[in-house]
């Protein structure tokens, strides 16, 4: 039999006994808050067993959905194009993502958190554009809804995991209770052969939580597990500042009932160190066009649509005090989220002026 090491396997959290706080579970609640803690020390990643908390059936819908907006024509497409708002929301093209230096083999829509006062010229300031397909929107925006609840529930559920205090918790939930959220929906085709890139090169969230629902497709989403003694060989596709860590890529495969869920930069940050915000990527070598579960009169074609559960624009997020008890001096610079965020956008997309700029 293997041992964990040989083919570890991300761990399975059932956030079920969480969504009632008003319910004598206590003892419940507390083992997947040691769970969520043990999970983000060890992996950064963890499946999210949300099966009491979404209908099957609303992932599957969101997919046929998703999958009828990538089969329109590609003028079609190009009608939300984020060149016609504020370079950051609407759709982007196949190979127009960067990451690394290199064209992501992938096309996609993204969303975020409406401002006040739209005004497009300014990055993040402008306004969503959504497919006109019907009942599009009304789905999609429902699942954003559902998703910001959830990601309340597991920030608490994260809080008591690590020791917070009320005080803490309190200000802590005071960054995220405005999160500026991000809804990507994203289309891959199968990577040519001779592709000289990735489905979506490997990199870290640089926000708070991700929540990703993905379709069936087996061995595509993957997760760098540090592990001493596993040297990666060349060509892995690790960031030039990470390749000469030690580790090994796992596939992070989807189970029904669950959504896949890491944390970003920012938890990295808040535990100063503690939990690491884990580097992942896409390799889609299928036949199909990749996409989230569902089944449609279109030909399967392979997406996947992750929330990003962020901290509010403005929040000043630093190493809390609990962390600093157990990890030490702080080792990590206070970071603005928008600051950070904005840094990141400003660098997703290939320039027409330019050439490639990369995402992460």
């Amino acid at each position: 039999m293997a041992s964990p090491l040989e083919n570890p396997r991300l761990p399975i959290i059932d956030i079920t006994p969480c969504l009632d706080s008003t319910a004598s579970n206590s003892s419940e609640r507390a083992a997947v808050s040691k769970a969520l803690h043990d999970a983000c020390v060890e992996y950064g990643f963890f499946y999210l067993d949300i099966s009491k908390y979404a209908e099957p059936g609303e992932p599957e819908e969101l997919a046929r959905l998703a999958r009828e907006f990538f089969f329109l024509p590609q003028e079609e497409k190009d009608k939300i194009s984020l060149r016609l708002q504020d370079q950051a929301r609407g759709y982007a093209r196949l190979n127009e993502n960067v990451t690394n230096g290199k064209a992501d083999n992938h096309e996609g829509i993204d969303f975020y958190r409406p401002v006040e006062n739209p005004d497009k010229s300014k990055t993040l300031c402008g306004e969503n554009q959504w497919p006109t397909i019907p009942t599009f929107q009304e789905k999609y925006e429902r699942w954003v809804e559902k998703m910001k609840k959830l990601g309340m529930i597991v920030m608490e559920a994260m809080a008591n995991g690590l020791g917070l205090s009320e005080e803490e918790w309190k200000e802590l939930r005071g960054q995220v209770d405005q999160s500026f959220w991000i809804l990507r929906i994203i289309g891959y085709p199968p990577l040519p052969n001779d592709y000289d890139g990735f489905s979506c090169g490997a990199h870290r969230d640089y926000g708070c939580l991700t929540f990703l629902c993905a379709d069936p497709t087996r061995s595509a989403l993957q997760v760098f597990l540090r592990k001493s003694g596993h040297t990666v060989a060349g060509g892995s596709g690790l960031p030039d500042e990470h390749g000469g860590e030690e580790g090994l890529w796992i596939d992070a495969d989807p189970i029904p009932g669950c959504i896949v869920c890491n944390i970003g930069d920012m938890w990295e940050i808040w535990t100063n160190g503690l939990y690491k915000s884990t580097l992942h990527r896409v390799v889609h070598r299928g036949a199909n066009y990749r996409c989230c579960p569902g089944v449609a009169r279109l030909p399967r074609r392979p997406c996947r649509f992750p929330f990003f559960f962020e901290p509010n624009f403005d929040a000043k997020v630093k190493p809390l005090t609990t962390a600093l008890t157990q990890t030490g001096a702080a080792k990590y610079k206070p970071a603005v989220f928008g600051d950070h965020l904005l840094s990141k956008v400003n660098t997703n997309f290939v320039s027409d002026s330019d050439g490639p700029r990369g995402r992460y």
